[in-house]
C-alpha cells in the first residue's frame, strides 16, 4: 500500500470541462494529464493512486459534497500558487481566498495552502508541507 487511498472519483456533468481544469491544475503539481476510459471518464494516475472524473454511473446529475474537501499534496510552495492560478484560468472558482501560509490545525506544521472549486463545484485544496527545521 503506497498511501491511504487507492482511488477517488468525482462526478461531473461536463467531463471535457473537468478534464481541461484537472489537466491544468494537476500539471502544476507534477501529475500527468488524464487518459480517457471506454466509459468517457478521465483517469489520472500518480504514485499508485487514481483520481477519476466522469458522469455519475447512476445517470443522475453530478453534485458536490456539502462540507467535503478533497486535498492534494504539492511539491513546493510555488506549485501551490501555480495550481491556484491554473485552476482559475481553466474554469475553477475562488474559494477561501488566495493561497496562504498558515499552521495546519491537523499537524501543527507550517503549510502553504490554496483552495478552489472545480467547474462542478467540488471543493479542492492543495497543500505544501514545509520542512521542519
Amino acid at each position: 500500500m503506497t498511501g491511504l487511498f487507492r482511488h477517488m472519483v468525482l462526478g461531473t456533468d461536463d467531463p471535457e470541462a473537468a478534464r481541461v481544469f484537472y489537466d491544468a491544475t494537476f500539471a502544476a503539481i507534477g501529475v500527468a494529464p488524464g487518459t480517457a476510459d471506454p466509459n468517457g471518464r478521465f483517469i489520472y494516475r500518480h504514485e499508485g493512486q487514481l483520481f477519476i472524473i466522469g458522469r455519475p454511473i447512476d445517470g443522475e446529475q453530478a453534485t458536490h459534497a456539502n462540507g467535503g474537501t478533497l486535498g492534494f499534496f504539492a511539491p513546493s510552495a510555488e506549485a501551490v500558487h501555480a495550481w491556484h492560478a491554473a485552476g482559475l484560468a481553466h474554469g475553477g472558482s475562488l474559494c477561501e481566498g488566495k493561497p496562504k501560509e498558515r499552521v495546519s490545525p491537523a499537524s501543527g506544521q507550517m503549510v502553504t495552502v490554496a483552495y478552489l472549486r472545480d467547474p462542478t463545484g467540488n471543493k479542492l485544496c492543495v497543500v505544501y508541507e514545509q520542512d521542519q527545521a
